[in-house]
């Protein structure tokens, strides 16, 4: 029910609205609690969220082991619990990885709808996981890009992303002659220090920060971050969450929801960068649809 992501994009654009809209938006949703797991290097996060909008009720289990020995177990893995907000009796069990990825890309390209520069050509893609694919698909079905180009701190992994992938990609044996030119940057890396340099990106670049989701981990370097203009999901979340803007001391202009309420300007001209950490209404939002989609089939 989510192999087109784009089918969600209508229904997040009202929930990020909604979400920086404040208590008279009505999503009730923490900064998500993360639990270490010190013995093994990993992390469990916990995400609630009610959105009285959808009048839906869920929360997130979501479990990230950043360097596994076992390269067949995935980084991440997630379960939504979807509840009747009514009664608080569980409705469904969901599949959280596959709605993590197709919700945190659908809001990407929400982003990248706003902030691109007009004459968008090349898409770069720095990364070749889960979330590379989800970038693409969405990407490739909404916009036009002349030219597609992946890279990987593993090569393998991008010939075999540029291999099994629709359109025709470019594999770069560097990510900084991935970037060079490119006027949409997507980083969905494992990185936990910069990867993408403020002097490589083509002035008025857009670039969805995907990765480096805890408060000491980077993908974008300091000048990147101070020199260009910073939208956020959640700007609790990217406060307490995100190193990129922690660490580099780079100043908040907007969250999407603010953008799309059109109480803040999306300044397209400009260099952007998206600090997306996803959040958990996000979740809620594409699960009731899953879910309603799934009841209307039965």
């Amino acid at each position: 029910h989510l192999h087109r992501a784009s089918l969600l994009l209508p229904a997040l654009e009202t929930a990020l609205a909604n979400f920086s809209a404040g208590a008279a938006g009505g999503v009730v949703q923490p900064v998500r609690t993360v639990l270490p797991v010190p013995r093994h290097g990993g992390y469990l996060g916990v995400m609630p969220a009610y959105s009285a909008a959808d009048d839906a009720l869920t929360t997130k289990l979501v479990t990230f082991y950043e360097h596994l020995k076992d390269s067949s177990v995935p980084s991440h893995q997630a379960t939504v619990l979807l509840f009747d907000p009514s009664n608080g009796t569980l409705k469904a069990v969901l599949d959280g990885s596959v709605i993590t990825a197709k919700r945190t890309a659908a809001v990407s390209a929400i982003a990248t709808k706003l902030l691109m520069p007009a004459s968008a050509e090349v898409l770069c893609i720095l990364g070749a996981g889960v979330q590379a694919y989800s970038h693409y698909d969405i990407f490739t079905e909404l916009f036009t890009f002349k030219e597609v180009r992946v890279w990987n701190r593993t090569k393998e992994r991008a010939v075999k992303f540029a291999g099994s992938v629709r359109g025709p990609v470019r594999v770069c044996s560097s990510a900084r002659e991935a970037v060079t030119g490119a006027d949409v940057i997507v980083t969905v890396t494992m990185a936990t220090t910069p990867i993408l340099f403020g002097d490589w990106v083509k002035p008025g670049a857009h670039i969805n920060a995907v990765g480096a989701s805890r408060p000491d981990w980077r993908e974008l370097d300091d000048e990147l971050m101070k020199n260009s203009v910073l939208f956020v999901d959640s700007r609790d979340a990217a406060l307490t969450e995100s190193g990129d803007v922690i660490l580099s001391g780079a100043e908040i202009f907007a969250e999407l929801g603010e953008v799309l309420k059109g109480t803040k300007p999306a300044l397209p001209e400009k260099t952007t960068v998206f600090k997306s950490l996803g959040m958990a209404v996000e979740d809620t939002v594409a699960a009731k649809f899953v879910y309603d989609a799934w009841s209307a089939g039965n």
